[in-house]
């Protein structure tokens, strides 16, 4: 089973249930103490939440803990983030670093708004951007990680990322997404791509 037979099957949605909710169980001791710390690092809120793109263009909020100073969005480089970014504060470099702010995407895998696998969710104006061969990222849910995430991440021009994500489309398997776990531990550990540099990523 391959493509989009596989993304849509309850074969992966099984996969995304079993391996999530476990996840959740481990880290759930994690992403408290995380929590705590934001918050007593900085006043706000210690979850961020944001409009993203999924499924078939149907938006939703994706969870995650926040990283910045609140109310980032709306100032110096608002939707942009690079290394050193003054408004990432010192806990949230950290979880930047390890990749722990995304844990609370699995509620969303949960929810069935997201996948493990899959192309990173994005932006309305991403989208608003996108050819129509680019729209076809929004055939899959979207994922905690991908193709695209262990081939590169943010640090890859943007329309390089899109077609690693098409590629996925058209290949995925559970032995690919299985393999693409293994490879996000890895790359969570490095921390190899995590911020865009001067040619990566989405360029307002």
């Amino acid at each position: 089973m391959r493509g989009l037979a596989y993304l849509h099957s309850g074969r992966k949605r099984a996969m995304d249930l079993l391996l999530a909710g476990g996840a959740m169980v481990v880290a759930a001791p994690l992403m408290a103490i995380a929590a705590a710390a934001v918050r007593l690092e900085t006043p706000g809120h210690p979850i961020y939440r944001q409009r993203r793109v999924g499924l078939h263009g149907h938006q939703f909020e994706v969870v995650k803990l926040r990283t910045m100073v609140s109310g980032a969005e709306h100032i110096g480089a608002k939707l942009a983030v690079d290394e050193g970014d003054t408004r990432i504060t010192r806990v949230g470099a950290l979880l930047r670093r390890f990749s722990i702010d995304e844990l609370p995407n699995l509620l969303n895998v949960l929810t069935g708004e997201m996948s493990l696998v899959g192309p990173r969710p994005t932006l309305q104006v991403q989208v608003d951007q996108y050819t129509e061969r680019q729209l076809r990222r929004l055939e899959a849910r979207p994922g905690l990680t991908g193709w695209a995430q262990v081939n590169g991440r943010a640090s890859l021009p943007w329309p390089e990322r899109i077609e690693l994500d098409i590629w996925y489309l058209e290949h995925a398997t559970l032995r690919l997404d299985l393999r693409i776990l293994l490879l996000s531990a890895r790359t969570a550990i490095t921390g190899h791509g995590l911020y865009r540099g001067e040619t990566g990523g989405w360029r307002q």
